[in-house]
């Protein structure tokens, strides 16, 4: 597979040189099979003692960015949503627009999934593997860019940062063609200050910078039209991190964590939004990065380039006819 070059230091962050590392996906895979299906697990949030509350915090944060990207999207929109976890965007998708296409590889979280989204007849579920799941045939449909059947909005809400820098171009172009005229596609990814951080063992995933993500996605044929902090995420990640440097210096028998994981979120809780840009800006100025891992909405549309290649380009069928009536002459 390819990437951007680079080698990593004793952080694990790539600096120019060589290769990075690439993600096992066999691992990647079996990590999110045995995922805990609740509104924490999918959201990273296991083990921190926090209350379920938490996730839905995280999740009513979220839901203001993603209702101003998709505010002059209309009811007709239909919806593609890969990587979906549980189901609760594609459950918010399906009470705006007309139909949802939800894709889900992980058996866990699919069952969930299912469930959640059986009230809504306009939802159809896919129990696939985004780099397997093909679109024109799994849809039901030929659903080419200019088309009216096209999606008008994809969403992947963290999705690409459990893909190699070749599969996340793959994934892209194929998009492409599958959009209507003034579609968004729609990214929510973790991501670091600079650089790169490939992170494995069994919990497998690629910590890119916002530039790294912006070169990406423009290589791959979109326009950045917008990139936002997500805030939810930020306060609830700080008080992660602070668990986390508590659970390194205090043996497990004294950690208490359901109380001590409840009031570090409590804490962040009760200063939000304001402490997700004042602690890190101070701590920043005292030279510390605090928190170390942020996350951002990437707001895309397809660069006028790309989607003129894809309209001008002719369908596998045309150039197979084509070909035949040349050879007939």
């Amino acid at each position: 597979m390819t990437g951007s070059q680079g080698a990593t230091d004793h952080s694990g962050v790539v600096v120019a040189g060589e290769t990075p590392r690439q993600l096992n996906y066999t691992k990647v895979r079996a990590y999110w099979k045995s995922a805990r299906p609740s509104m924490l697990g999918p959201y990273m949030m296991d083990g921190f003692g926090f209350p379920v509350g938490a996730g839905r915090f995280r999740f009513r944060g979220e839901v203001k960015a993603v209702a101003e990207a998709i505010k002059d999207l209309k009811p007709e929109t239909s919806v593609l949503d890969l990587g979906c976890g549980i189901g609760v965007w594609a459950e918010y998708f399906a009470q705006r627009f007309s139909r949802v296409v939800a894709v889900e590889a992980s058996s866990t979280l699919y069952t969930v999934l299912k469930e959640r989204c059986s009230p809504y007849p306009n939802v159809t579920t896919h129990h696939r593997d985004v780099l397997s799941f093909e679109m024109k045939n799994d849809c039901g449909a030929a659903e080419g860019f200019g088309s009216t059947s096209g999606f008008g909005l994809v969403f992947l809400g963290g999705l690409l940062m459990y893909l190699n820098d070749h599969d996340v171009s793959i994934l892209l172009r194929k998009l492409v063609s599958h959009l209507k005229p003034g579609a968004i596609v729609l990214c929510r990814e973790s991501t670091i200050r600079q650089g790169v951080d490939t992170l494995q063992g069994d919990y497998q995933v690629v910590y890119r910078s916002v530039e790294t993500y912006r070169n990406i996605l423009v290589d791959a044929g979109f326009d950045v039209m917008k990139v936002q902090g997500n805030n939810a995420y930020i306060s609830v990640q700080m008080a992660c991190e602070l668990v986390k440097k508590w659970k390194a210096l205090v043996p497990a028998r004294f950690r208490c964590l359901p109380i001590v994981g409840r009031l570090a979120y409590l804490g962040f809780r009760l200063g939000y939004p304001w402490n997700t840009r004042l602690i890190p800006w101070l701590l920043t100025r005292m030279g510390c990065e605090f928190p170390w891992l942020t996350n951002h909405f990437f707001v895309l549309r397809p660069s006028i380039q790309a989607a003129a290649d894809r309209m001008d380009a002719p369908s596998h069928g045309t150039q197979v006819g084509q070909e035949r009536m040349q050879k007939s002459r």
